[in-house]
C-alpha cells in the first residue's frame, strides 16, 4: 500500500496513523497521523507546513486528525503585534536578571534526561508513565528533519531550564520545554516564551508558532494567554485580541 502523502515539502510516509488515548482530554480518543519526510525539510518548506498546523516531533511530522474533535488549535505569535502582560513582563525581567541563556544545538546527557523526567513529575504530565532514558529523550527531542536549536537556562552553574525550537524561514516553533518548576522567584516557562519571541526579533522572523492551544485542558490552554494571537481555524489564521479574550 502506498503511504505517501500530498502535503507541502518532500515527499512524506505515514509511518504511524493508529489511535491512541488522548493525553489532555478524557474519554478522548487521539489520532495523529506521523510522517516520515524522505529527506531533510528546508527552512522555506517547514514555514509552509507550519503555517498549515504541522508539528514536529523527532524526525516526524503530524498534525491531529481525530474522529469528531477539533479541540486541538494550532496557534501562533505575529511577534511586532504582541504586547505582554504585567506579569508576562515580569517574568522576563526576573529571567534576564537570574538566568543564563545558552543557545546551541540540542543535547542529550544525564543532566537533561533527569530535568526532563523531574519536570514532567512535578507537573504531574506522566500520567503514571516509568522515566524516559537517554534514547527516549534523543528520538523525542535532539533527533530532527529541520533546523533545530537548545535553549539552556542555568541559575549560577546549576541547569534549570532548556527549551528545544525549531527555525523556519519566517518563524521559530517552540517544540518543548521543560524545566525545574520549583525555583522560587523564577516563572521558567513563561520566560522561555518571551526569549523565543526576543530571538524573532533578533533575527527578524514574523511568527512565533506555540504548537496547539486546548481550552478545555489545563495543561495547554495557558498558550491563549499570551496576546494578541492567532489561531487557525477553518485553513484561515484569525487574530485574537485582549479584549476579544476577555469579554
Amino acid at each position: 500500500m502506498d503511504n505517501s502523502t500530498l502535503f507541502d515539502g518532500p515527499p512524506q510516509v505515514v509511518v504511524d496513523a493508529s489511535p491512541h488515548v488522548c493525553p489532555y482530554l478524557p474519554n478522548r480518543e487521539a489520532i495523529l497521523p506521523m510522517r516520515l519526510p524522505v529527506r531533510r525539510v528546508s527552512s522555506a518548506e517547514f514555514a509552509e507546513l507550519l503555517a498549515q498546523g504541522d508539528r514536529r516531533q523527532g524526525v516526524l511530522l503530524y498534525r491531529p486528525a481525530c474522529h469528531g474533535c477539533r479541540a486541538c488549535t494550532p496557534i501562533r505569535i505575529e511577534v511586532d503585534k504582541f504586547e505582554p502582560s504585567s506579569a508576562q513582563a515580569r517574568a522576563f525581567r526576573q529571567g534576564r536578571n537570574r538566568l543564563r541563556v545558552v543557545l546551541q544545538r540540542p543535547q542529550v546527557d544525564d543532566e537533561r534526561v533527569d530535568l526532563y523526567n523531574r519536570h514532567r513529575t512535578l507537573r504531574g504530565l506522566d500520567h503514571g508513565d516509568e522515566p524516559i532514558g537517554e534514547l527516549e529523550y534523543a528520538s523525542f527531542l535532539v533527533e530532527t528533519c529541520v533546523d533545530t536549536w537548545e535553549l539552556g537556562y542555568y541559575l549560577d552553574d546549576r541547569l534549570v531550564g532548556i527549551a528545544i525550537f525549531d527555525r523556519a524561514a519566517d518563524a521559530l516553533s517552540a517544540v518543548y520545554c521543560h524545566y525545574r518548576p520549583d525555583v522560587p522567584g523564577l516563572s521558567i516557562g513563561v520566560f522561555s516564551v518571551m526569549v523565543h519571541l526576543e530571538l524573532c526579533r533578533q533575527w527578524q522572523l514574523p511568527y512565533l508558532y506555540l504548537g496547539f492551544v486546548i481550552d478545555e485542558s489545563r495543561a495547554m490552554r495557558y498558550k491563549a494567554g499570551y496576546l494578541p494571537h492567532q489561531r487557525l481555524e477553518g485553513g484561515v489564521w484569525h487574530t485574537v485580541t485582549r479584549s476579544q479574550a476577555e469579554s
